[in-house]
């Protein structure tokens, strides 16, 4: 099968733009394709991209699933993983994974949650 070759036809609306009016035109409609891409990525994650992150952070594997499903637990995945160690970690004063290890031991969680708690009031 061979394809009708249109592009005379398809072009006619772009056909008398400049080089600059086309080169606008390419990031204008690059950006109606991409923008939605980054917003859904902005108010959506996944397990997966959340234990990604916290071992980008330095915490271990084994204890990366436990933050998660912590997380997943309180609620708190809407502000991602990385970012509940990392207010841990400056709540504390202590490093990112001495926070990671603490609430994969089970520990510091109230403390956490209360501080988004307190973000949320405000």
């Amino acid at each position: 099968m061979k394809r009708a070759d249109d592009f005379q036809e398809r072009r006619k609306h772009i056909a008398n733009l400049s080089d600059e009016e086309l080169y606008k035109r390419f990031w204008e409609l690059t950006e109606q394709v991409v923008n939605p891409l980054l917003e859904y990525g902005r108010k959506n994650t996944t397990p997966s991209v959340e234990r990604a992150v916290l071992l980008r952070m330095g915490i271990s594997s084994l204890e990366t699933q436990k933050i998660v499903e912590g997380c997943m637990d309180r609620g708190l995945m809407g502000h991602g993983a990385g970012h509940v160690v990392y207010k841990l970690s400056k709540e504390k004063n202590i490093s990112i994974p001495e926070a990671g290890t603490m609430l994969a031991e089970g520990k510091g969680w109230d403390e956490v949650a209360a501080l988004f708690t307190k973000k949320e009031d405000k």
